[in-house]
């Protein structure tokens, strides 16, 4: 099956190749959840921070749990901070 995957930030480096921008279409087993596809990224959980499926937020608590199905954009953000 195929997800969008949109990552934010610095983290748009751990797209694979041929990515647009920061976001690609990425064919994954069925079943998969966000902690599944961060780690087929690549990616330290660490630097995780917000993820949201289909724009809504998932706890990271519940990262393991959620499964993403056919068509389903999961966006990553990494810690951010700043401002004043």
């Amino acid at each position: 099956m195929v997800i969008r995957v949109k990552l934010y930030a610095l983290l748009d480096k751990y797209l694979p190749d041929g990515s647009i921008k920061n976001e690609v279409d990425l064919t994954v087993t069925e079943g998969m959840t966000p902690t599944a596809v961060i780690a087929k990224l690549n990616m330290p959980p660490e630097i995780c921070h917000l993820v949201l499926i289909n724009g809504v937020y998932v706890a990271p608590s519940e990262r393991d749990n959620v499964q993403l199905t056919e068509g389903d954009a999961l966006a990553i953000w990494p810690p951010v901070a700043g401002g004043r």
